[in-house]
Parts: C-alpha cells; sequence; structure tokens
C-alpha cells in the first residue's frame, strides 16, 4: 500500500506528465495503483525490476493490439509523447506506465459458464493471430522466452526434500524444452489468463487485462491457464467437477478454433501445459511466500496442492 505522502507525490507526478487531472490515487498491488479522474479512471503500473526496453516493448504490442480491435487497455501517451516514463518515487527511480481502464467487471464465479468461455476462447484465438501480425512488424528483442524468466526456474524454489515433485518437474520443463517451435505453435501471448484478468460488460463483450507477464510461449499455454483457472476458481459445486472440466475446456477451444488453427497434436499437449501451470504456482508460493509466517490458509494451499502435484493428477479429462 502507499503511504499518503507517497500517494499525494505519484498524483503530483502523474498529473505533471500527463494530459490527465487525477483526483485520487489507490494501491491495488505493489505495482498496480487505481487513479481517478471526473469522468475517468486510469490504472499506472510503476515498477523497477524490468528494464525500460521490455517495458516499451510490451507497451508497443499491447497498443497494436488495441489499435487491430482487441479489447485492451490502451496506454496513454504522456505530454513528452512518451508511453513509458522514467520516475523518481520515494527517493527510487521507477518507470511508469498509464493505462485507461477497460470496460466491464470481474464475473462472480457463478456467471462463467459455457457461453462466455467460449468467447474468452474467441477473443484469445484473435489475440494469437495479432500476435502473428505483430512480430512479423516489430521483431521481439527485449520480451523473454518463457523458460528464460525466473519464475519458471522450478528447481531453485522447490525445496530439495520433495524430491517428488521436483523430478515431475524436471520432467514438464524437459517435455516442453523438447516441443519443436515454429512459427505456428509458438509466439508472443499473454501468459497470465486467469478469469481475474479478463473484464465483462453489461453486453458480454471481454476485455484482456494485464499484459505485464506477457511472453514467447507456445500458444496453447494461453488455453491452459484460463481452463486451470476456470477449474480453480469458478466451480461452485452441484456436479461432476471431471464433467465441469471437459465443458468448459471445450467451449474454450470451441471458440478459439473460430479464429484460430489448433492441430490436433497441439491439442494433445494440453494437459502437459496444465501441469506446467499448475507446478509454476506451487513453485510461486515457495518463491514469494514467508515460509516462517505461513497464514493456515496459505498452508492448506500448499498441501492442496503438495498433494495433487505428487499424485500427478490431471485436472482434465480429455
Amino acid at each position: 500500500m502507499t503511504y499518503n505522502g507517497e500517494s499525494t507525490q505519484l498524483i503530483k507526478i502523474l498529473n505533471e506528465l500527463y494530459p490527465v487531472e487525477l483526483l485520487t490515487v489507490q494501491s491495488v498491488t505493489n505495482e498496480m495503483y487505481r487513479c481517478t479522474a471526473k469522468n475517468d479512471v486510469y490504472f499506472a503500473r510503476v515498477t523497477n525490476y524490468k528494464s525500460y526496453d521490455e517495458q516499451l516493448e510490451k507497451v508497443t504490442y499491447t497498443n497494436y493490439l488495441n489499435k487491430e480491435g482487441l479489447a485492451v487497455s490502451p496506454a496513454i501517451s504522456s505530454l513528452n509523447r512518451n508511453v513509458v516514463e522514467k520516475i523518481i518515487l520515494g527517493n527510487k527511480e521507477m518507470l511508469t506506465v498509464l493505462y485507461k481502464a477497460a470496460p466491464g467487471i470481474q464475473l462472480p464465479r457463478e456467471q462463467w459458464n459455457a457461453d462466455v468461455l467460449k468467447e474468452l476462447g474467441r477473443q484469445i484465438g484473435r489475440l494469437h493471430r495479432f500476435s502473428k501480425k505483430f512480430e512479423e512488424i516489430h521483431p521481439v528483442k527485449y520480451i523473454n522466452d518463457w523458460n528464460d524468466n525466473e519464475e519458471y526456474a522450478f528447481l531453485k524454489y522447490i525445496p530439495e526434500e520433495e524430491s517428488a515433485i521436483r523430478e515431475i518437474a524436471q520432467d514438464v520443463l524437459s517435455a516442453i524444452q523438447g516441443l519443436p517451435k515454429n512459427r505456428s505453435n509458438y509466439g508472443l501471448l499473454h501468459g497470465d489468463l486467469w478469469l481475474e484478468n479478463v473484464l465483462v460488460d453489461e453486453d458480454s463483450k471481454l476485455s484482456l487485462v494485464d499484459f505485464q507477464d506477457c511472453e514467447k510461449n507456445f500458444y496453447i499455454y494461453d488455453l491452459a491457464v484460463p481452463i486451470y483457472s476456470a477449474i480453480e476458481y469458478s466451480f461452485v459445486g452441484g456436479g461432476n467437477i471431471v464433467d465441469y472440466g471437459r465443458n468448459i475446456t471445450k467451449a474454450i477451444i470451441d471458440g478459439y478454433q473460430e479464429q484460430h488453427d489448433l492441430p490436433a497434436e497441439i491439442l494433445k499437449l494440453l494437459p502437459l501445459f496444465i501441469k506446467l501451470k499448475e507446478v509454476f504456482e506451487y513453485s510461486l508460493m515457495h518463491m514469494y511466500w514467508n515460509k516462517e509466517k505461513l497464514t493456515e490458509e496459505q498452508i492448506r494451499i500448499m498441501n492442496n496442492y503438495r498433494t495433487r502435484i505428487e499424485r500427478n493428477h490431471s485436472i482434465i479429462d480429455m
């Protein structure tokens, strides 16, 4: 959370840099701030752990997607005509990007039905088509391949005593790193399409937000993440979770195939990429959670993940 003095400082900086008149700034995460003006809402991302070149390339990418007609948050150019600005906040040099808020809300979990998920599949298909066009025009230099990101260094963070999970993690990494890559199956993508990063407006139109973790990966990963997220987040009971998983998987894939090719040999790899996401989330817990001060809920979640991964249980049945 920002302190009052830092919030006041940030409002002053943003109002001087951008053609806006912000009234409030509220911390949403350690790096994202919700900013309100008289008639508009913006989000400011303030970071210091990504290079200027990488941030600029990511904003160039998302602004391109927006111009192509995909519903993503456009970045606002500063009065200096920059989409990424260097600022001093709290005596630290930071990079900031100001986004116009996307329309829509995060749907309540019980409203993620097959129709909405099929539309999500369509939008991901459009995203990947536009990403291919972007890479033809702007060869990517600074956005990493997935396996070059620290978050995929599973064996660095999963404890050595958890030998079974470490072996599974290594097998998953080796299997994916050994897959042949080409322009049809691999490229720039969102990388973090949890359902929380999808907004839905009153006309059921979808916006994709938070491209901070965009990376180069196999396109199937952008399908694995929302399927994994839907099973983890939106299943509300009242039925068989295996049937639910099969139905939501079919909805997302059917929508995707309306917009982007998905060969059968790639589709067969979906369980492997869902396993990658599951191990990824478990490794993140070790990477970011304070092991000396785990809450009861964090302990429950870690135990649940540990048991499921050790049993090598697939959360989808294709």
